[in-house]
């Protein structure tokens, strides 16, 4: 078992399992420290989701664009969608209407959101972040009647591959996505 604590304060503690015979697979286990962040508001639910909904919706379109090769053109596009927040929603997965199975819906939704450019800033260094980005972000109605923001602080996801390159870019998509919740919150 080893520990590591990086200069960006992610800790992490790995514990590799080897396997017995060669042709089994090796599993490596590390658990990490993330910083949780809750963001709770004095408006509505439905007014804080049309304040985030803002935000551009991904184009797949723009996807199709690499098959031609077309790399100048799709990061091009790519930084027209972003706008001023530098962020897009990749999807929205209502989660609160599932409730109905147990007992009655309640307002939940969970945004995928991100920055394509700043994504592959990151992947180029280590695939893995790939596991992380974009970022999940929750939004709910809370027992008091108002919203509530919830997410795990992008660095200290990013900060357990130690690699600086990665965690520079996560540190500032901690400011990015602080910075898009803050003013939906507001």
């Amino acid at each position: 078992m080893r520990r590591a604590v990086s200069k960006y304060g992610s800790t992490a503690t790995a514990a590799v399992a080897t396997s017995a015979s060669a042709t089994e697979p090796k599993v490596i286990r590390n658990s990490i420290q993330v910083e949780h962040i809750r963001i709770d508001s004095h408006k509505s639910y439905g007014d804080v989701r049309a304040a985030l909904e803002r935000l551009p919706r991904f184009d797949d379109r723009i996807r199709a664009l690499l098959h031609y090769g077309e790399i100048a053109r799709v990061k091009a596009e790519l930084k027209k969608l972003q706008g001023d927040a530098g962020l897009v929603i990749f999807s929205v997965a209502t989660h609160g209407d599932w409730l109905q199975i147990l007992s009655e819906g309640r307002h939940a939704v969970q945004y995928v959101i991100g920055n394509v450019l700043v994504s592959t800033q990151m992947t180029q260094h280590e695939l893995a972040t790939g596991l992380y980005a974009p970022l999940r972000v929750i939004l709910y109605e809370n027992r008091a009647g108002t919203a509530t923001f919830e997410y795990d602080l992008p660095s200290t996801l990013f900060g357990q591959y130690g690699n600086e390159s990665v965690t520079v870019v996560a540190k500032e998509l901690d400011q990015k996505i602080s910075d898009a919740l803050i003013t939906a919150a507001k």
